[in-house]
């Protein structure tokens, strides 16, 4: 779609306010109410998705013109959705954070590049990844590891790290235990060794270079093919959001699962099984792209009309796309069946979780916004009493870590894979 295609969205919004908040139905606290953490930042309305809804409204009709000030509006968003949710379930059936990439694309087509995204992006055409490293550096996790090279080899299963865990040396373990994990348990598992594995694409995607995830995607779907791979597993939330729900616009039919859906069924399956206890609390963050942005693609081909020229229908149906669909229960399951570990809930959970941070281009772009939203997550998870905060994707646990160690918390980060390794 089209920016234009969102200019009904963008006339129709009221300016209600309800993407700033969590549905006040889901409300506990004051201090945990609040849902977008731009506008929370910020203080201002057009860092909320009505004023980016407004901002898309102005440039579409020669109101305003690019400028600094409107590229940090609109590139200072971690675009994790919460917004989305909440304008579908208390008000409207509107589609904000599809506005907003599409007023990314269009920036981006027009040349009007966030200067601190430009070297992250040629080092993804350059070197095949977000975290400005060489790709020689790539998969030093999967060194020496037993595991099938798909490069070369077939296997059912293969398994994607990513960049993330591709190349940090601290949670690259993370994706060594979910491969010996899989294949232990007797999964026909491969990677795609070392370099030859690409980026996903899913972050430019979120940044609003979409040619570039074409590429990363039409690639990657050819090497799977190649080997044979019915399932794509991965660690990486962002990755299993890009495989799941964008992939399939580009004819991706494989099933996407993320480890700990793999997990969670191995062990009811009895294949995985604990013998060791591990006495902690811990709480569990959703990270935005396994959670509310995890929901299964459905594609919609139809047309907006009105009754009466009032009332707002799709012919045919449209998908609601409100989060409450995403991988929530899996991750918890894995975590409840580890003997002696408590897991105690935090205020914003599922579909209404605040946001780590780390998403959107916001970490490479606006680092202290990206650190401020970490360690406000921090906060929420101190208040439950929790020993450790557990998540289920490498850019979550990377924000978390740095905003622990830059603000001396003694808040423990794991990956729910860390703690299934323990326990075994």
């Amino acid at each position: 779609m089209a920016l234009e295609d969102y200019l009904s969205d963008a006339k129709r919004c009221c300016r209600c306010s309800y993407c700033k908040w969590i549905p006040l139905a889901q409300v506990k606290s004051w201090r945990f109410a609040k849902g977008c953490p731009s506008i929370a930042y910020k203080n201002f309305h057009s860092y909320s998705a009505g004023g980016r809804l407004a901002v898309v409204l102005s440039l579409s009709e020669g109101r305003s013109s690019y400028t600094d000030g409107l590229l940090d509006v609109v590139y200072q968003c971690q675009m994790d959705g919460s917004c989305d949710v909440a304008c579908k379930i208390c008000r409207y059936h509107m589609e904000p954070l599809e506005a907003m990439r599409e007023l990314r694309f269009k920036l981006v087509e027009e040349g009007q590049l966030l200067p601190q995204h430009i070297p992250v992006i040629d080092n993804l055409r350059k070197e095949d990844n977000m975290v400005m490293k060489p790709k020689a550096e790539r998969g030093k996790w999967s060194e020496d590891l037993d595991i099938k090279d798909l490069t070369t080899e077939s296997a059912e299963v293969v398994f994607h790290g990513g960049c993330q865990l591709g190349f940090d040396e601290e949670l690259g373990k993370v994706a060594r235990t979910a491969v010996t994990l899989l294949k232990n348990a007797g999964v026909d598992i491969g990677i795609i060794r070392g370099k030859e594995e690409n980026c996903c694409g899913g972050k430019a995607y979120d940044m609003g270079y979409r040619g570039e995830f074409i590429k990363y995607a039409e690639n990657n779907i050819e090497a799977w093919t190649r080997a044979g791979v019915k399932t794509v597993v991965t660690s990486c939330s962002d990755g299993y959001f890009t495989f799941k729900r964008l992939y399939p616009d580009i004819g991706s039919k494989f099933e996407v699962l993320h480890t700990v859906e793999f997990i969670d069924r191995l062990i009811k399956e009895g294949r995985i099984k604990f013998n060791k206890t591990i006495p902690m609390t811990v709480t569990y963050h959703d990270p935005c792209h396994l959670g509310r942005l995890g929901e299964q693609y459905i594609p919609w081909q139809g047309e907006e009309k009105k009754i009466r020229g009032q009332i707002v229908v799709y012919e045919p149906s449209k998908p609601r796309n409100n989060g409450a669909g995403g991988i929530y229960e899996p991750p918890r399951e894995v975590l409840r069946s580890i003997p002696g570990l408590e897991l105690v809930e935090m205020e914003r959970i599922r579909e209404y979780a605040w946001c780590c941070g780390a998403g959107g281009g916001v970490r490479e772009a606006y680092p202290d916004f990206s650190y401020w939203t970490a360690r406000e997550r921090i906060e929420e998870a101190k208040s439950t009493g929790a020993e450790a905060l557990v998540s289920a994707c490498p850019w979550c646990e990377r924000n978390f870590i740095d905003a622990v160690n830059g603000n001396g918390d003694k808040m423990k980060v794991y990956d729910v894979i860390e703690l299934v390794q323990q326990a075994i």
